[in-house]
């Protein structure tokens, strides 16, 4: 094994919840007068804390999002995510090969840690990580792209940065995997390579990621 710790972005790398919160949000946005496709949602907010989408609506309109903006959309995200989220295709199959090989591993999310514990238990993948194996741009002072949620994961895990491999699959997360030192492999089920610049090397298929991490 190549690394001493991998490091799972969440959204759209564990759980298939990229095309949900992205449909959701679009939605929410347009119906408070700042009209958003789902493909613009993507673009602009995948990958990012909830802090871009109220600081881009800002300064694109010169309006701020109501108070209560978070709370209602994450009320909607979650609803939705008991009846439709799923485990990313073949993701516990990794996570069992990291076991078996003995190989540390966490994830590091720009979601807060309620989002990620209803996905992971609604996806099972509450089994696989520990409470102190789970990071969130809420533990740091700023989100992706800067570095500090991987250097904090790093640090938590006791890991240099260089010896960590970090998963994703958006720009400001292979941007903030490099500003921190760390080798990254963007995942292109959803995001083509073109738009992971920087990324170490790409895989479309988790079946695939074994074999770039050894």
């Amino acid at each position: 094994m190549s690394y001493d710790l991998v490091i799972f972005d969440n959204d759209g790398v564990l759980v298939d919840s990229e095309p949900i919160s992205n449909a959701l949000l679009a939605g929410y946005l347009s119906e408070l007068g700042h009209p958003t496709t789902y493909e613009e949602s993507l673009r602009d907010f995948m990958g990012s804390a909830m802090h871009r989408v109220h600081d881009l609506v800002l300064d694109r309109t010169g309006r701020r999002l109501p108070d209560d903006f978070d709370d209602t959309f994450h009320a909607r995200v979650f609803a939705a995510f008991e009846r439709e989220l799923k485990p990313v295709t073949g993701v516990t199959d990794v996570l069992g090969w990291l076991v078996e090989s003995g190989v540390p591993y966490c994830v590091a999310s720009s979601a807060t840690h309620e989002r990620i514990g209803v996905g992971h238990r609604t996806t099972g993948l509450d089994e696989w990580f520990e409470e102190e194996w789970i990071f969130s741009s809420q533990d740091v002072g700023r989100g992706k792209p800067a570095p500090d949620l991987f250097l904090h994961a790093a640090e938590r895990m006791g890991v240099p940065a260089e010896r960590c491999v970090v998963i994703e699959d958006s720009l400001p997360g292979v941007q903030a995997a490099r500003a921190a030192g760390m080798d990254v492999y963007g995942f292109t089920a959803m995001t083509s390579a073109e738009k992971l610049v920087g990324a170490n090397a790409f895989f479309s298929d988790m079946a695939e990621l074994p074999r770039l991490l050894v």
